[in-house]
């Protein structure tokens, strides 16, 4: 059973970083998804597509998939640069328009 363990990225929509302090552990899909002929919706066989575990630190999730005898992915984070601005950049005679 393979697993994929990572810390997710906020969305696009969010303003803050509070859902992205903890790393998630993921199984794996192991099935297709499957579109229902009468209804149309999408489903699958595979239960365990639904489970997503919350972990303080990445040590504390690849102790878990060891001790579970779990195949293991890290994805490490992308770390976050934030860029200098100030409101009088937006009143410049250079600025891209």
């Amino acid at each position: 059973m393979d697993v994929r363990i990572y810390r997710p990225a906020k969305t696009a929509t969010q303003s803050g970083r509070a859902e992205t302090r903890h790393w998630v552990l993921e199984y794996e899909p192991s099935a297709r998804r499957e579109i229902d002929p009468l209804m149309g919706w999408t489903s699958s066989p595979d239960t365990k597509r639904q489970v997503r575990l919350r972990f303080e630190s990445e040590a504390e999730a690849i102790a878990f998939a060891e001790k579970h005898g779990l195949s293991y992915r890290v994805t490490e984070p992308q770390e976050r640069r934030p860029r200098a601005k100030s409101y009088a950049a937006n009143f410049s005679y250079r600025r891209a328009v």
